[in-house]
C-alpha cells in the first residue's frame, strides 16, 4: 500500500495548501499559497521537506492518521515520530487564526496549474478542489531525504504592519494617509483568503470605486465606499475597481494574515527599497 495520510475527525475549516502558484495571474488566476507563508515554511522545514510542499492548513482541530509507512510530522513547526497505522491530534489554533502540518515527503495530491494548493473559489486545486472532509485519504510522497530543522519563531508577533503608500492618492481625500497611518484598526470576523477587513476610522475617498479595473496583487489595500479598508489576501481577485490606497510589504504578509478576528492592526509606512531589504532578510520564504 502506498503512504497515505487518513483524516479520521475533523473540526473547522482544513484546506490543502503550498507556497502557490504564481505566474497565472494574466489568466485570471490568484498565486494562492499560504494564508500565513512563513508559518507553512517553517513547518516544511520541521520534517526536512523543500519550500514548495503541500501540507494542511488547519483552521479548527483535527485527528489524522499515517498509513503504509512511519513518518515525521509537524504540528505548528514542532516535528515529532509518527509510525505506521498510529493516530495523532491537531488542536485548534491558540495564536493566530491557522496552524499548519507537515508530513515529510509532502502531500502528493495533483498538481493543477503548477500548484498543489486549494483555491475554494474556482474549487481548483488541494483535494478535489474543497475543504478535507471526514475519511478523506490523501497520498503522501516518498520519504523526505531533507535534513530536519529545529522550529524557530519566524512572524514576530506585533500588531504593526509596513506599508508602501500608494499607488491611486488622488483616489483619496485630504489626510487619507495620515488616518491610515496614526488610527488603530481591528480585524473583522468578515475576513477570509480573499481579503482581510479591517474596522476603524473611515477612510475618505473621493470617487465610487467605479473607475476602470486594474490588476491587484496581495497586500493591496483597497478602500470602498464604505472607507473601511480591505487588505486583499492570496486567493485575492486579479483585477479590482476600488482605489487602493496603500500596499502591505512582502515580508509583512504573515504579522497580518495571522490575526484574528478582534486583534488589533496599526499601519507603518516605508519606503520600496526598505521593503526589499526586509524582505531580503534571512528566516523568511
Amino acid at each position: 500500500m502506498s503512504a497515505q495520510l487518513e483524516v479520521v475527525d475533523v473540526r473547522g475549516l482544513v484546506l490543502v495548501q503550498d507556497a502557490g502558484r504564481p505566474g497565472h495571474m494574466h489568466e485570471g488566476v490568484p498565486p494562492g499559497g499560504a494564508l500565513v507563508p512563513e508559518w507553512l515554511a517553517a513547518a516544511q522545514r520541521a520534517v526536512g521537506n523543500g519550500a514548495e510542499a503541500a501540507g494542511l492548513e488547519c483552521y479548527g482541530r483535527m485527528e489524522l492518521r499515517v498509513l503504509g509507512r512511519g513518518a515525521w510530522v509537524s504540528v505548528g513547526g514542532e516535528a515529532f515520530r509518527v509510525e505506521d497505522g498510529e493516530r495523532f491530534q491537531v488542536p485548534a489554533p491558540e495564536r493566530g487564526v491557522v496552524r499548519y502540518v507537515a508530513v515529510d515527503g509532502g502531500l502528493d495530491v495533483p498538481r493543477a496549474l503548477g500548484g498543489r494548493g486549494t483555491l475554494l473559489v474556482a474549487r481548483l486545486g488541494g483535494w478535489e478542489g474543497r475543504v478535507l472532509a471526514r475519511g478523506d485519504v490523501l497520498p503522501l510522497g516518498g520519504e523526505g531525504g531533507g535534513a530536519r530543522c529545529p522550529p524557530t519563531e519566524v512572524v514576530s508577533w506585533t500588531d504593526e504592519v509596513r506599508v508602501v503608500l500608494g499607488p491611486e492618492p488622488g483616489r483619496f481625500g485630504a489626510g487619507a494617509a495620515e488616518a491610515l497611518l496614526s488610527s488603530v484598526f481591528t480585524v473583522s470576523p468578515i475576513s477570509n483568503r480573499v481579503g482581510m477587513r479591517l474596522r476603524g476610522p473611515r477612510l475618505p475617498v473621493t470617487d465610487s470605486g467605479e473607475a476602470l479595473s486594474g490588476p491587484m496583487v496581495r497586500g493591496a489595500l483597497q478602500v470602498p465606499v464604505s472607507g473601511e479598508p480591505i487588505v486583499l489576501g492570496p486567493d485575492h481577485p486579479t483585477l479590482g475597481g476600488y482605489p487602493v490606497l496603500a500596499v502591505v510589504i512582502r515580508a509583512d504578509w504573515g504579522r497580518l494574515a495571522a490575526r484574528r478576528p478582534g486583534d488589533s492592526v496599526r499601519f507603518r509606512a516605508v519606503g520600496v527599497e526598505e521593503a526589499r531589504a526586509l524582505w531580503r532578510r534571512p528566516g523568511l520564504v
